[in-house]
């Protein structure tokens, strides 16, 4: 499958905070919060949901084109993505500002707290689909994930009025947009991702109900943290998808691109969904277990193992006929 992954490339500034965000928040003065918190760590790492679900399907020997507006800072970053299997021939260099920055802080029980600078990104918006879908040869699916507002709008219409089936993405963006923006981005996807929480806030914020969203959507896939992965369908039962027991806990950040990395390899792959959920949920393990979201290696003879660890070895073989991880 040829597939356009749309969305933030940036720059992480990663903290963590030895306590809980909880026990600083005071009920009755929520509404004029004053905080500070002191931090232990600094990690600065590659970023941006777009680059790492291309980072994510590029480990697994695919070919994503990354789609985004970067800064000329973009240089090193690029021949890093470029290296690692990702097409940034599509990507916008700005003349004007810097790539993005993700500032987020990490607390003891893995809360996080996050800003988004946009700065480059603001110009993704001027991106068009058509000549990217005409140097490829045709697209046969975009992926809307988090980005400049105007953009996921401007790519998911132009997906519609082309007839590229598109995937859903908004999660990071829902807090901002209105409701009429939301049902926009939804309406008429062939995959909507969100996690359970953003699930709650694509139904407060649209107004539609569950089946709602199934009456104009292909697949709804949700992902629950620890619990796994669960995936609906219009008019069938829902399936739940078990999680792949991690190593350890490092930072959650950047999980969820690499769910959706692991689930779009699957579907390249013409993979059953469930099986997609599973790649999806191994390779968010990966990501669990380092701080950064592109620090990870997907080793093949490794990453099997572990798959048939948590799948069966039937499945792992399923997977094992498709993937060509590149690191050992």
């Amino acid at each position: 499958m040829r597939i356009a992954v749309t969305g933030s490339i940036a720059t992480d500034h990663l903290m963590t905070f030895p306590g809980r965000f909880g026990d600083q928040l005071i009920a009755e003065q929520l509404d004029r919060v004053s905080l500070s918190f002191l931090v232990d760590d600094l990690q600065i790492r590659r970023g941006g949901c777009a680059a790492n679900i291309a980072f994510g399907m590029g480990c697994l020997g695919l070919t994503p084109v990354l789609v985004g507006a970067v800064g000329a800072d973009f240089a090193d970053y690029r021949s890093w993505l470029e290296r690692h299997g990702v097409d940034c021939a599509s990507v916008h260099v700005s003349e004007l500002h810097h790539t993005a920055r993700f500032l987020c802080t990490t607390d003891d029980d893995h809360n996080q707290i996050a800003s988004f600078y946009t700065g480059a990104m603001a110009e993704a918006r001027e991106i068009e689909l058509g000549p990217i879908a005409e140097r490829l040869g045709g697209l046969d699916l975009v992926l809307i994930s988090p980005n400049d507002p105007a953009a996921m709008l401007r790519h998911t219409d132009e997906a519609r009025r082309r007839g590229i089936p598109f995937a859903a993405d908004p999660s990071q963006q829902l807090a901002r947009m209105p409701g009429e923006e939301i049902r926009q981005l939804v309406e008429g996807a062939a995959y909507l991702f969100s996690n359970d929480y953003e699930l709650g806030l694509i139904e407060q914020k649209t107004g539609w109900s569950g089946e709602e969203i199934l009456d104009r959507v292909g697949v709804r896939v949700t992902t629950l943290g620890p619990k796994g992965a669960r995936i609906d369908r219009k008019g069938e039962p829902s399936l739940h998808i078990s999680p792949a027991p991690e190593l350890g806990k490092a930072d959650p950040t950047g999980v969820g691109d690499a769910f959706r990395a692991g689930f779009l390899a699957g579907l390249s792959w013409g993979l059953p969904l469930e099986r997609c959920a599973q790649i999806g949920n191994l390779t968010a393990t990966h990501v669990l277990e380092r701080v950064g979201c592109q620090e990870y290696e997907l080793g093949q003879r490794v990453f099997l193992e572990r798959f048939a660890g948590a799948y069966g070895s039937a499945a792992a073989d399923e997977v094992g006929a498709h993937a060509r991880c590149h690191y050992a």
